[in-house]
């Protein structure tokens, strides 16, 4: 019959993460996310200059609460572009952030 059944042996070093590693991916992941909110806003600026001159006077359109939501809507749509890729903006940033850092 076979002896007892020993547990594995496990190095020390794979149980613990590396500090260097978890850093280095964290800055990255906050490039990107500031990066991503730099391309929102600008292109939320770009939209609100697009809808500047449209005039929406009717029976369903102008007044101020069109003004108002207006702002909410471009800034909307620029987050939304930037999440679905943009104008490539973003990782414009994000590379030029990450190069400041020592980190690329």
């Amino acid at each position: 019959m076979a002896g007892p059944i020993s547990p594995p042996t496990i190095s020390p070093n794979l149980l613990t993460p590396t500090v260097q590693a978890t850093t280095a991916d964290l800055a990255k992941s906050k490039a990107r996310d500031a990066g991503q909110k730099f391309e929102a806003q600008f292109l939320s600026t770009m939209f609100q200059h697009m809808f500047q001159g449209l005039e929406t006077d009717g029976p369903f359109g102008g007044g101020a609460g069109e003004e108002m939501f207006r702002s909410m809507m471009t800034e909307a749509m620029g987050k939304q572009v930037a999440k679905s890729g943009g104008i490539g903006l973003a990782d414009t940033v994000q590379r030029e952030i990450l190069k400041l850092q020592g980190l690329q």
